[in-house]
């Protein structure tokens, strides 16, 4: 094996500013990932940034297979495409792995890391 090499790049470590708990979504500057444990202010936890998850979503929020989705700060839930990003938000961090309905409270996305962008 290299030297170089440090692992699959699938999680990453991440120094927790406050509470937070296993599943929650996580910003990382421009990329978005998953809690992987429980956590207080100064802990260092693996947040998950690839992959298929589970994450909450804008109640009135539509959108097809495959559309980028805005990461809401202000709600903390993602949203569809046709929103209008505010200062924060984070648009393309994730693409929908499935459609998504407004009767529905969560989506199903596939993170992408590498491709979001800061409001």
């Amino acid at each position: 094996m290299v030297d170089n090499y440090k692992g699959r790049g699938d999680a990453v470590n991440h120094i927790a500013a406050g509470t937070i708990t296993s599943g929650d979504v996580v910003v990382l500057k421009h990329c978005i990932g998953i809690a992987l444990s429980d956590a207080v202010a100064d802990d260092i936890i693996a947040v998950q940034i690839e992959g298929i998850v589970n994450v909450p979503k804008a109640s009135a929020a539509v959108f097809a297979q495959g559309e980028k989705l805005i990461w809401d700060t202000s709600v903390s839930k993602f949203d569809d495409s046709s929103a209008t990003p505010a200062t924060g938000d984070i648009t393309g961090a994730c693409v929908a792995a499935v459609a998504g309905l407004a009767t529905e409270l969560t989506a199903r996305v596939k993170l992408t890391p590498g491709n979001a962008t800061l409001t």
